[in-house]
């Protein structure tokens, strides 16, 4: 084995870093093949777990009431299995893979007929839920094939679980292997290089030759960095002559921001970083950027994977139980809860109560896929098709999220200017502070404001204000629209929170409780209230009990 090779496995740091990487790669991985559900972009293909997140819940609250095996069929269509869809009804085929403009179903939505159009007895599908619909139909209709029942969610599976968890290898204790003694012991220098070899033994192979040292450079710069070694770079490396040459470079690298930023990217994937809130409206989250850099930085400062974690999730509660933190400290724990705080949320949707619990989905999503390689959030509506996870484990962990207030910064609004959706008060004031803005720049601001209000007083409820534009909208409302958005630019400028130094992140509601399994997902229709907890799937010993007094994110 090179000396290069044999510096960089002997390195202890380096060895925690690896493996950092390897959690990070491995939780990316996950996310990906599982089919991210809340980062797929517009136009590209979706699958099961689209449909159990997304279109399921939908036809359950939509049209399940009418079309399927729980009623006489309306119609003759059933749209709680894939067939039914296909063959449709007495006005033919509902669905077509791959074109959302065949078929009945988008018809019937679509309509201007009052009388055909559907749902008939709920509140018109919205333009989010409709777009949701289209990709998946575009997709090829994706529907679970599984050896349980997927028609009745109601379906004891105790039984099925009991044995996953006993038998299943994903659900077994880890255990420390034998490690084996190849025959060529001068090549490996840790345990894993004996594996490897053993391995590579049994299938009659030996280790390729050592790279020189010139390609050794570029191997290793590209992948810590993922930039090529510069040429003073490359030059001072073949000049060095010493028994650290090897480790000196690696330590120069792990040290740099590119390994940072490099390395801090997969974690930022698996956290589905975005700076707006997507998908109806797509409103831009301002501080975001605080927390991509709270990633790289831990990243760099080769911050423990499991205090990583901790931080993201409960950053304010490990703040306040340590009072001698100095300001910045605290500061960057509070930033590391952008990591739940931040995400997709349809702040389209009116329903406060379904905008909370879609946001709850999106955190126990994130986490248990990024962090446990689950699908967890398949349970939202019925108990887990593939895995050991009943719904009431889901509400379980649902009621530490609902216990939890997400200071992200914006509402939920049917309707009106971008500004609207924002809620300033609504975000996470840092102990460290920035100067104000230029007292230029509030005297502008104010100028405008006045003159928009003065504009807005002289038309208002007028013979020509009240006249209607061609598009069938009164004239004085164009001067309330400049006048909200005079307003919310001072209110920015010179309001309680100009200045302040602000954050995306979590903080403890003033209302923490357990909360009810809501029957097939929908959020109006609340069942047995179930304990915070955790997964049942599987034991951690020394778990500590959640404390009632708190959501219990510190004891997760």
């Amino acid at each position: 084995m090179s000396q290069g090779t044999s510096a960089l496995r002997r390195c202890g740091r380096r060895v925690v870093r690896a493996c950092w990487g390897a959690v990070v790669a491995v939780a990316a991985c996950v996310v990906v093949s599982g089919g991210d559900v809340r980062a797929t972009e517009v136009g590209e293909p979706v699958g099961v777990d689209f449909f159990e997140a997304k279109i399921r819940p939908l036809l359950v609250a939509k049209c399940y009431a009418c079309h399927s095996a729980e009623t006489k069929p309306a119609g003759g269509l059933r749209v709680d299995e894939r067939a039914g869809l296909l063959s449709g009804g007495g006005s033919g085929p509902a669905l077509v893979p791959g074109d959302s403009d065949a078929g009945e179903f988008f018809a019937r939505l679509l309509t201007d007929d009052e009388g055909k159009r559907m749902p008939q007895d709920s509140d018109p599908l919205t333009e989010s839920e409709i777009a949701d619909l289209r990709r998946w139909v575009e997709s090829g209709l994706a529907w679970p094939e599984s050896s349980l029942s997927t028609a009745d969610a109601g379906e004891d599976l105790s039984d099925l679980y009991e044995d996953l968890r006993a038998d299943h290898w994903a659900w077994q204790p880890l255990g420390r292997p034998e490690v084996p003694s190849p025959s060529d012991a001068a090549w490996p220098v840790a345990d894993v290089d004996r594996f490897i070899l053993a391995k590579l033994e049994s299938a009659g192979l030996k280790p390729v030759a050592d790279a020189d040292r010139g390609i050794w450079l570029r191997r290793v710069s590209f992948d810590l960095t993922g930039l090529p070694p510069t040429a003073d770079q490359m030059a001072a490396f073949l000049a060095d002559d010493s028994g650290r040459a090897f480790e000196n470079v690696v330590d120069a690298l792990l040290a740099s921001d590119a390994f940072g930023e490099r390395w801090g990217r997969h974690w930022l994937d698996v956290a589905r970083y975005g700076e707006s809130t997507g998908p109806s409206r797509n409103i831009p989250y301002p501080h975001a950027w605080r927390y991509r850099d709270y990633v790289i930085d831990s990243v760099r400062a080769d911050v423990p994977i499991d205090q990583f974690i901790r931080e993201q999730v409960a950053g304010d509660l490990i703040a306040a139980s340590r009072p001698g933190l100095t300001p910045a400290e605290q500061d960057r724990l509070l930033i590391a809860t952008g990591y739940l705080a931040l995400g997709v949320k349809d702040v389209n949707q009116r329903f406060k109560e379904r905008f909370d619990m879609d946001n709850v989905d999106e955190q126990i999503d994130v986490l248990t896929r990024g962090v446990l390689g689950l699908t967890v959030s398949c349970a939202r509506c019925h108990d887990h098709k593939f895995d050991p996870i009943p719904t009431a484990d889901y509400y379980a962990l649902a009621g530490i999220f609902t216990s939890t207030a997400n200071a992200a910064g914006v509402r939920n609004k049917m309707g009106g200017s971008g500004l609207a959706y924002y809620d300033p008060d609504n975000l996470i004031v840092l102990h460290e502070q920035g100067e104000g803005p230029d007292a230029g720049v509030v005297a502008a601001a104010r100028e405008r404001l006045a003159k928009a209000q003065e504009a807005w007083d002289a038309i208002r409820d007028t013979p020509e204000g009240l006249a209607m534009r061609p598009n069938g909208q009164r004239v004085q409302r164009r001067f309330k629209v400049e006048l909200d958005a005079a307003k919310a630019e001072f209110d920015a400028l010179a309001g309680p929170q100009s200045g302040r130094q602000l954050v995306h992140g979590l903080r403890e509601s003033t209302t923490v409780a357990d909360t009810a399994i809501r029957h097939r997902g929908e959020a109006e229709k609340a069942g047995e209230i179930v304990a915070r907890g955790y997964l049942t799937a599987f034991e951690v010993p020394g778990a500590p009990e959640i404390d009632r007094e708190q959501s219990g994110r510190l004891q997760l």
